[in-house]
């Protein structure tokens, strides 16, 4: 999950399921739109939700790499 801060009078913390994630756009807020068709308004600008979502991908992966018998 990514952390990502949903665009209200408080920012409130949202985890998302970057797996979910079909569109992401600016304009100028931040839409981050899931393939359920749920529509988030972040305040992270979109390249900061695609540098999550490629951490979280990192991770995962260098996860998975480091279990594997040698």
């Amino acid at each position: 999950m990514i952390l990502l801060h949903r665009l209200a009078h408080t920012s409130e913390p949202i985890h998302l399921n970057p797996d979910l994630i079909s569109l992401v756009e600016e304009t100028p807020d931040c839409h981050v739109t899931l393939t359920t068709g749920t529509r988030y308004v972040v305040l992270e600008s979109a390249d900061e939700v695609v540098a999550a979502v490629r951490a979280w991908r990192v991770e995962i992966l260098a996860d998975a790499l480091s279990r594997v018998p040698r």
